[in-house]
């Protein structure tokens, strides 16, 4: 499986920097023992074939590496390092030939160990899956087997305290769940029948049997795991720059080192110049990068922020516009059945009925509405013999050989539905509800009422966004203008646009791009994946087992909490902050040590130290952003803000309202 691969790759580069680390350890004890002979016993001789064998031990695989890239055509800087240990060992410096190649291979494992960063967070999350499960025999017996051979269909029992091995459904049982290694969610979240758990979560409390949906590499944690190693290979300008003028580097600093020799000749010169070439290998700018994206990329995935590219994440820091779907987004998704307003002659179950029965194959949250409240009135719904969803506009069907339309006023009017019912004032819809109308045979049988709540968290993400300089900040909506009105006066949202069909958002991410605004698109990926890739960046929330969400966006929140989404710009203007501050320390240090070197104010020996100091420096100021802003996780709400006046009270704070059926 992929996660194999990924772990016998991990434990290839880890074997490989272990072997170079017990061979730099060798190399320092003899480095040790030639100042130690010198000192205690008086002895050159014995001194010199002591720091030798270091420089061979040590310089050997330095000069290797830099002989593979110049035979295969590729100039990197490594030479430089390379070429300083064997100018020392050919002027007879056997001491500082070993001590250098010490100090830069200690630099060389620093970046080698920066570059498992990323893999090791991935290795953490592989051990996230146990090896073992129990699966639940068609008898009802347990059987134990390796989580390898469990598949899709597979009934699982997982017991409290116990890592759950796949995705799947719950059957039977209730428990808690720490989703955090997924979701970043801080709570533990209640799980009961018919709930979706995740690979890798805690279960807690109870015991749990769960249908296995997806198994193996094919799981909410696979992809998290195949994500976040896409993200550490892509490369962002500012990295590609670094290799673009590294060609030119090498030259220019052999050509300085050069001039030094030229014009002060003898040891003293050759020593400058050995300066010189240890302090020009340019380590701590090559780590000013990688270190803080590796380190920004676990920080967002540890809060369930997937980035695919870091570029995105780069460029998150620019963003001057956002556009907002409204369902599942801004509001929970989550609609409710509030009112059903049949024709003369229609009974109420009648009205409702018919509509589950239509809508029930499809995945919007109205059908979603329908099916719930049909059961919860305990309606015995009829399977449509056809069916077809107009995305955008409704569904028609045929149940018991009837044909049924469900959706928009205008859709069943395009259908050739008489709608003259709706010029009586009775039948008129409510403002700040969303309205669907059911036409059975040409004829509309009545229309049933729906209402969403927003969340709570939006207005404060919204705030946050405003604060940051994000001004731009619309929300879209295939509903109609009265609820959309009430839920953008909600949010506080600049600019709203409702009745909107999905080739209409599109154009409406076009219009802002054209106005040299650089745009976020994010909603819940179900019918928003061609505005989600138009946008600079786009953002599916909620996409937790999700594969339409993860795999339509650039960036996928593992949970519904829209304060990520302020909080990926905080950090992607963090990380673009400690990036400059270890690249202007990288050339400072460089610039200025080249300069003492020249004058001879500093010799290799302390130059490679100073090299490996800086190179440790770089890391360790890229760590700080592995817990930027970790109080997320748990903090609270701001005391929520009232509505504006011309819009009502808030639906999240009033009590859902019984279904209303009207005559």
């Amino acid at each position: 499986m992929a996660h194999d691969h990924i772990k016998s790759s991990i434990e290839a580069q880890t074997g490989r920097s272990s072997l170079l680390l017990i061979a730099t350890f060798m190399g320092g004890i003899l480095v040790l023992n030639a100042f130690l002979a010198e000192w205690i016993f008086d002895s050159p001789q014995i001194s010199a074939m002591f720091a030798l064998a270091s420089a061979i031990l040590l310089g050997a695989p330095l000069v290797a590496h830099a002989l593979k890239h110049l035979f295969h055509g590729h100039m990197h800087m490594d030479e430089l390092v390379a070429l300083a240990v064997v100018a020392a060992v050919a002027v007879g410096e056997y001491k500082e030939a070993g001590v250098i190649a010490f100090f830069m291979i200690i630099s060389t494992l620093i970046e080698t160990r920066t570059a498992l960063g990323a893999r090791a967070s991935i290795e953490s999350l592989i051990r996230l899956t146990p090896k073992r499960t129990r699966r639940v025999l068609p008898d009802g017996t347990e059987e134990e087997v390796d989580t390898a051979n469990i598949q899709p269909g597979d009934i699982i029992r997982v017991r409290p305290g116990d890592n759950i091995a796949a995705d799947g459904v719950v059957m039977n049982g209730e428990s808690t769940v720490n989703q955090a290694n997924i979701t970043g969610e801080s709570l533990p979240v209640d799980k009961v029948a018919g709930d979706e758990v995740f690979n890798g979560t805690v279960n807690l409390s109870g015991s749990l049997d769960i249908r296995v949906t997806k198994a193996g590499s094919e799981t909410t944690l696979g992809r998290v795991q195949r994500l976040i190693l896409d993200a550490e290979r892509t490369r962002i300008p500012l990295m590609r720059l670094i290799d673009q003028y590294s060609a030119w580097y090498t030259p220019t600093i052999l050509m300085l080192a050069g001039i030094v020799l030229f014009f002060k000749q003898g040891s003293d010169g050759v020593e400058r110049a050995i300066t010189m070439l240890v302090v020009a290998c340019p380590c701590a700018l090559v780590l000013a990068t990688p270190t803080a994206m590796v380190a920004a990329l676990s920080c967002a995935a540890r809060l369930g922020i997937l980035v695919k590219n870091v570029v995105t994440l780069e460029g998150a820091r620019n963003l001057t516009a956002v556009v907002f779907d409204k369902t599942g987004t801004l509001t929970t998704g989550e609609l409710s059945v509030t009112q059903l307003k049949p024709a003369p002659g229609v009974e109420g179950a009648d009205l409702l009925m018919t509509a589950a029965s239509a809508d029930q194959l499809s995945h919007h949250p109205n059908a979603r509405a329908l099916v719930a409240v049909a059961a919860k009135a305990k309606l015995k719904l009829d399977r449509p013999e056809k069916f077809e969803e107009v995305s955008g506009k409704g569904v028609i069907a045929t149940v018991n050989g009837r044909n049924v339309l469900v959706g928009r006023a205008t859709f069943l009017a395009d259908h050739g539905v008489d709608m003259s019912l709706l010029n009586d004032p009775k039948f008129q819809e409510p403002e700040g509800v969303s309205v669907l109308y059911v036409a059975r045979d040409g004829k509309l049988i009545g229309w049933v009422g729906l209402e969403d709540r927003t969340r709570p968290e939006a207005r404060q993400a919204i705030e946050e966004l405003r604060e940051l300089g994000v001004r731009t900040l619309t929300m879209v909506t295939g509903d109609k203008w009265s609820v959309a009105r009430r839920v953008a006066s909600e949010m506080g949202a600049t600019d709203v646009h409702a009745e909107v069909l999905p080739a209409q958002k599109l154009e409406i991410v076009d219009s802002l791009k054209r106005n040299r605004h650089r745009v976020a698109v994010i909603g819940d990926g179900v019918n928003d994946a061609p505005a989600l890739a138009a946008g600079d960046l786009g953002i599916a929330m909620g996409a937790a087992g999700s594969d339409v969400a993860i795999n339509s966006a650039s960036i996928a929140l593992m949970n519904n909490d829209l304060r990520r989404l302020p909080f990926l710009i905080r950090l992607s203007r963090k990380t673009a902050g400690i990036i400059w501050q270890n690249l202007l320390g990288g050339v400072i240090f460089i610039v200025a040590l080249l300069s003492l070197g020249a004058m001879g104010y500093v010799n290799p020996m302390l130059a490679a130290f100073l090299h490996a100091l800086a190179s440790a420096a770089v890391v360790f100021n890229s760590a700080r952003l592995v817990r930027f802003d970790e109080h997320l996780a748990t903090v609270p709400l701001r005391p929520s803000v009232p509505a504006r006046p011309e819009g009502p009270s808030s639906p999240a704070t009033a009590t859902p309202a019984p279904v209303a059926v009207t005559a």
